[in-house]
């Protein structure tokens, strides 16, 4: 017998520099303390099912595809950790191994880069970079292919930290350019000078950190850097081959004189200037641009090289943009915005363009992925499916009893409804489909009840009971193609249509029918004159593919049916037994007399017992699946095992138990019991 994995879920890990897009179409980002990678199915190009790579002991910040010479495909990449390292990764036989471990730095590192040098036609050279919390920025070499990297050299910050780095071999010289953004407002620029890099300028104008970088050549002789700022800013720099004489320039729109600042690299004995002027600011965005981007270069077949004049930034106010200069006057403008309106979530930490320029995506502080593709045939960007997940750890997770489906709890605060999407020519694929919580704790446990309704409990006393909406049944059948018309039947008329939460609540309001609140033009809820702030407002839809994050977010909520109260502190576990007539659950408890499990009894809400056996906290419970015996096992490293006796006064008895001492002999009978149906 063999087993592979069909489903993968996992999302992003919210840090600014954790995803990137590369020209071999796959997108790699840092979840958790893995590096996963998938390949979207955009253009028609096959879908490729996510897998994940683990190497690093602590949390994936920053991830890069090391480009390399002209158009070719990616085959390396490097990660940045918190446990202070960079692993450089290759491909091999269509799956990426770690060929390096970089050592050096004394705390997290927050950003990378890489460079591919053509020296000649026989030397070729890698540059790495690497910033870290130990404010210094490293220099890593790789002389040849096949051999190691070298840190060659650390530049200090002080006590500033550099928060983007960006590598770009200058024109002529063919040397390479370092800029860094830092906590000082600045960029700082090193340039390569006899195997060193040394500090050669620094550029003002920032009222705030700078977030990121990117540079492109353009199609003259020369070179484009964009930068973003916390001052919600975004600034265009342009690097030329010096001018002799030319030390001022002049615009002809207004009476303004720029002020170029210049610099010197020392290449093949002879002294090589650049100058620099500011080409553009712009302001868009009303908070933090964290991502910036210039379209990808495209090559044609003689290898001649075209830059579009395309810039994509992405900021924490829930919008990207693309910016383009005006064709008759050469005025940088925003050409497309996309993103939410509304709501009380924020917004994207990065954005990538795809190979093409067809297609962008972004990462957002929930850790989702979404995804626009340009239609070209009416110019519009059209949002995409695309990858989704907890971004943090997942704490228990529970079948639907008829195998449809499953529901996942995380330390994100979310409750994730996962199933299968049948297309219309056969193929399935899985995919998260429902967000039924999204709540104000960390989750920790989950239960199904029946097939659309569970318990959950996150870090407080209080169990929550969750019913499904007829709109996501409705939507749920068309999805994974199954007959649910009988229960929506029964529902009809008297089940809400979905739920809403409110902005400073954690309990999901049921919404009965459409339009039961006034709205906005751009559908946010009108608040009523004694709220503070708004709502975001259920709205019904209609899909037979998995939603997109906007309605994950909004739109597929569960509402609220029960709040359940007995336990003194956080609750930990739950189980439900397969009759759905039984709830128990557990909390945490370093004392005897809060190492009890609770009964509930699943249609009243009444609770009609406890079971006293542990010291500890009890880790997890489960019933038999004819229901007759629940087993739990907790923190004191003990075992327990109720029977069911339901004509007698106490409806559960302790048959067995196990003590500290004996507790590793019964190791397979505890798996035997706690495996599904």
């Amino acid at each position: 017998m063999s087993v592979s994995p069909c489903y993968t879920s996992a999302g992003c890990n919210r840090t600014p520099c954790c995803m990137d897009w590369g020209r071999n179409g796959l997108i790699i980002y840092g979840s958790c303390n893995a590096v996963a990678l998938f390949q979207p199915q955009i253009n028609k190009t096959k879908e490729q099912a996510l897998t994940t790579f683990v190497q690093h002991k602590d949390r994936v910040n920053c991830v890069k595809w090391i480009p390399q010479p002209h158009s070719s495909k990616e085959t390396e990449f490097i990660s940045g950790s918190t446990d202070k390292t960079v692993t450089v990764w290759k491909a091999e036989n269509d799956h990426y191994n770690p060929t390096a471990v970089l050592v050096g730095h004394k705390g997290a590192v927050s950003c990378v880069d890489a460079l591919y040098l053509q020296d000649n036609e026989s030397s070729s050279r890698t540059v790495v970079v690497s910033s870290a919390a130990d404010s210094t920025v490293k220099v890593w070499l790789r002389k040849k292919q096949n051999e190691s990297f070298e840190c060659i050299q650390t530049l200090a910050f002080g006590n500033g930290f550099a928060l983007a780095v960006a590598l770009i071999s200058l024109p002529v010289t063919n040397t390479a350019l370092l800029a860094c953004g830092c906590d000082d407002h600045r960029i700082h620029l090193f340039a390569e000078n006899q195997g060193d890099f040394v500090k050669v300028q620094s550029l003002l104008g920032h009222e705030d950190w700078v977030r990121a970088l990117s540079f492109a050549c353009d199609d003259g002789n020369g070179v484009l850097l964009a930068s973003s700022s916390q001052d919600s800013s975004i600034r265009i720099w342009k690097i030329l081959p010096s001018r002799k004489g030319a030390e001022e320039m002049r615009t002809e729109a207004e009476d303004i004189t720029l002020q170029e600042k210049s610099f010197s690299v020392y290449h093949q004995e002879a002294n090589h200037e650049y100058n620099i002027i500011l080409e553009s600011v712009l302001y868009g965005h009303d908070n933090w641009v964290y991502g910036i981007q210039w379209q990808p270069a495209v090559y044609s077949a003689g290898k001649d090289v075209h830059q579009p004049m395309c810039l994509l930034s992405a900021s924490i106010d829930k919008t990207m943009i693309l910016w383009k200069p005006e064709v008759e006057s050469g005025v940088w403008i925003e050409d497309v915005r996309v993103g939410d309106v509304g709501g009380n979530t924020l917004g994207f930490f990065g954005g990538k363009f795809s190979p093409d320029g067809s297609t962008i995506l972004g990462h957002g502080y929930q850790g989702d992925f979404q995804m626009w593709e340009l239609d070209k045939a009416s110019g519009t960007w059209t949002p995409q499916l695309t990858i989704s997940g907890h971004f943090d750890a997942v704490q228990d997770l529970a079948w639907d009893p008829e195998g449809h489906f499953l529901v996942s709890t995380s330390t994100d605060q979310t409750t994730r409804l996962h199933a299968p999407w049948v297309r219309d020519e056969g193929s399935i694929t899985w995919h998260e489909v429902g967000r039924p919580q999204i709540h104000g704790y960390d989750m920790q446990a989950i239960a199904m009840i029946d097939s659309y309704s569970f318990a959950s409990a996150g870090d407080e006393k209080v169990i929550r009971t969750f019913e499904a909406p007829v709109n996501f049944l409705e939507n749920l059948g068309r999805i994974s193609q199954i007959d649910i018309s009988e229960k929506v039947a029964k529902r009809q008329g008297c089940a809400p249509q979905g739920a809403s939460v409110p902005a400073l609540g954690l309990s999901n309001k049921a919404i009965y029918q459409e339009g039961s609140q006034k709205l906005y033009e751009d559908g946010s809820v009108q608040p009523h004159p004694n709220e503070q702030y708004s709502e975001a407002y259920f709205q019904p839809f209609c899909t037979s593919k998995p939603p997109t994050e906007v309605n994950l977010l909004q739109n597929t909520l569960w509402p609220e049916t029960q709040k359940l109260y007995g336990h003194g502190y956080e609750v930990f576990s739950l189980a439900c037994n397969p009759q759905a007539t039984i709830l128990a659950s557990a909390c945490k408890a370093s004392k005897a007399e809060h190492a009890v499990i609770l009964l509930w009894d699943a249609t009243t809400w009444r609770q009609i017992g406890s079971l006293s056996s542990h010291s500890l906290t009890i880790t997890q419970m489960s019933f038999t699946h004819n229901g007759e015996f629940l087993l739990s096992v907790s923190r004191d490293r003990t075992w327990s095992l109720f029977q069911h006796t339901p004509d007698k006064a106490e409806m559960f008895i302790p048959v067995a138990y196990t003590d500290k001492k004996i507790c590793n002999s019964f190791k397979d009978y505890m798996v035997m019991c706690l495996v599904p149906r």
